[in-house]
């Protein structure tokens, strides 16, 4: 029998929920190993002390279900019929309380559901954060419109029922997207954000920003990219993709002197606002392109003896690895959530000077068939 109940029902969140962990975690370096093996020794991938009830942001769904019903749960793999669900083996299960009890305040103040089809409804998503280390939890409501009747006596149940709800936001996303955060927002309590410590910083986390969903092993993640590049603090580093300065902050406690950059403008504000909150005064960010503003840095003469880049599934542009190879940094540490892009890039980078010289996965993320990549990359000296 299944460990979970939704598992039968086609909900693709945990292909790997019925193998044993430690299987699991064999199929997973057997799978870097194909991908980035021919590049050099993988190391033993670094597993999960806790690999249920780990993610640390949650989704609800909602949709009509005829006869004036209203479904609300995870959307079945590769489509978007809800599975009507209340809880999650991977979800924090405070976020699994929180989401619940909005779910039902939501139907005791007649929130229509979106009809995705008809463009008709107000109520599509609700997305809960939890900060580990603080225990902060957050809230956003997206709706069509940017209506919310009732959303007084909404609130105010939630904060009543959870006395660490810091805040409270309501998106607006109106199109007709698949995307669930996509839209201008409204606080309709607190400060828009949670706070959260990683690697001994501390973290504003606005409700739209990308923060990695498995705490615990983010730390290793970066403690392992930290140790890649044996930082002694008299480097120049660039952290690319850096969006709200978790890699930057944690390497500019090893370095000299740390620049992040991001394309999207709110993620470097909640950057640059966390380097305020942590009395970092050694980095800076820009906003931009990763690619574009990397070579404008070599245009000017700029410097760097490491780079960190962790892009998204895309992997890295081919302007940002042209401009990389031109500024000729003696180290680059590449983190990859899509090993298959990242062999791509590998290639790329080997052929023009750089040699592998050590690779780990690491379980971010249990239960499913996902696994994170770090990587150390040298310049090969002529």
């Amino acid at each position: 029998m299944s460990l979970c109940p939704y598992l039968q029902a086609g909900c693709g969140g945990c292909t790997l929920l019925d193998r044993p962990y430690g299987e699991q975690l064999r199929r997973k370096q057997a799978e870097s190993v194909r991908l980035l093996g021919r590049f050099g020794t993988v190391e033993p991938i670094l597993g999960a002390a806790q690999p249920l009830h780990y993610r640390n942001k949650a989704i609800l769904s909602f949709a009509p279900a005829g006869r004036g019903r209203t479904a609300c749960g995870f959307y079945a793999a590769g489509s978007h019929r809800i599975i009507e669900a209340r809880d999650c083996l991977l979800q924090d299960e405070r976020l699994n309380a929180l989401l619940a009890r909005a779910a039902a305040e939501a139907a005791r103040g007649r929130l229509i559901p979106y009809d995705e089809d008809r463009g008709t409804g107000l109520l599509r998503h609700m997305v809960a954060r939890r900060g580990v280390r603080t225990g902060e939890l957050l809230l956003t409501v997206v709706t069509a419109a940017p209506v919310f009747p009732g959303s007084r006596a909404f609130v105010g149940a939630l904060r009543s029922a959870f006395p660490e709800l810091v805040t409270v936001v309501q998106q607006v996303n109106s199109r007709r997207t698949s995307a669930v955060l996509s839209g201008p927002e409204k606080t309709l309590f607190g400060g828009g954000f949670l706070t959260d410590e990683l690697c001994g910083s501390r973290f504003r986390v606005p409700a739209g920003a990308f923060y990695q969903i498995n705490h615990d092993q983010t730390e290793r993640l970066y403690e392992t990219a930290l140790d890649f590049a044996g930082l002694t603090g008299g480097e120049t580093v660039l952290d690319a993709y850096c969006g709200i300065g978790t890699i930057t902050l944690a390497a500019a406690k090893r370095a000299k002197r740390v620049l992040g950059v991001e394309i999207n403008a709110a993620a470097v504000r909640a950057a640059a606002a966390n380097a305020r909150l942590n009395g970092a005064d050694n980095v800076s960010f820009l906003c931009g392109d990763a690619g574009a503003e990397l070579e404008k840095a070599v245009r000017a003469g700029a410097r760097f003896d490491a780079v960190f880049l962790d892009p998204t599934r895309d992997g890295a542009s081919g302007q940002f690895l042209g401009s990389v190879v031109r500024a000729a940094p003696e180290k680059i540490v590449y983190i990859s959530c899509f090993p298959a892009t990242q062999a791509r890039d590998l290639a790329f980078l080997t052929a023009r000077g750089y040699a592998v010289r050590r690779l780990r996965p690491v379980d971010m993320f249990p239960q499913t068939d996902h696994v994170e990549t770090c990587v150390l990359i040298t310049r090969v000296d002529k």
